[in-house]
């Protein structure tokens, strides 16, 4: 079922379900995108963060905790992820005590190379430019104060 029809009144319902189908659709659509880097768009976000981490801090490489609370997700999460691209070659993990859970992290060639291909984002702002500079900021400003209030349910 969806919620396009002007039958269903639950306009809350159909704003998520918009929601949703939007995020999936961009995500697709991104993933399309990197396919022939052969990365996903999770990835491609985690590369960003890395690179954009050492360029604003080059002494101080990115932590477990640093990369969760800036991309938002579990550090369980990032952690699984992390072990991917580091097999993939894509990250370096760095134990800065041996025999300690403080890792952090760093770009290899590779997630550099893949880094430089991926930081564009065409798609993204190809489906984006549906909005004008107006729409946009609107856009963003409703979607914080959904998720200010979302957050409280936390």
């Amino acid at each position: 079922m969806t919620f396009e029809d002007n039958k269903v009144r639950n306009r809350h319902m159909q704003a998520r379900q918009l929601l949703g189908r939007a995020r999936r659709l961009m995500l697709y659509a991104r993933n399309k995108e990197l396919a022939p880097y052969h990365i996903s768009s999770n990835q491609a976000f985690l590369l960003f963060v890395i690179y954009y981490h050492g360029q604003k801090h080059p002494d101080h490489k990115i932590t477990l905790a640093e990369l969760a609370q800036q991309t938002d997700r579990e550090k369980n999460t990032i952690s699984l992820q992390m072990t991917t691209m580091e097999k993939d070659g894509l990250v370096k993990k760095i134990r800065e005590v041996p025999k300690s859970n403080q890792l952090s992290f760093e770009l290899t060639a590779k997630g550099l190379d893949a880094f430089h291909n991926s930081k564009h984002w065409k798609t993204d702002k190809a489906i984006m430019s549906a909005l004008s500079k107006d729409e946009l900021e609107v856009l963003i400003t409703l979607l914080n104060k959904i998720i200010k209030k979302a957050e409280k349910y936390q």
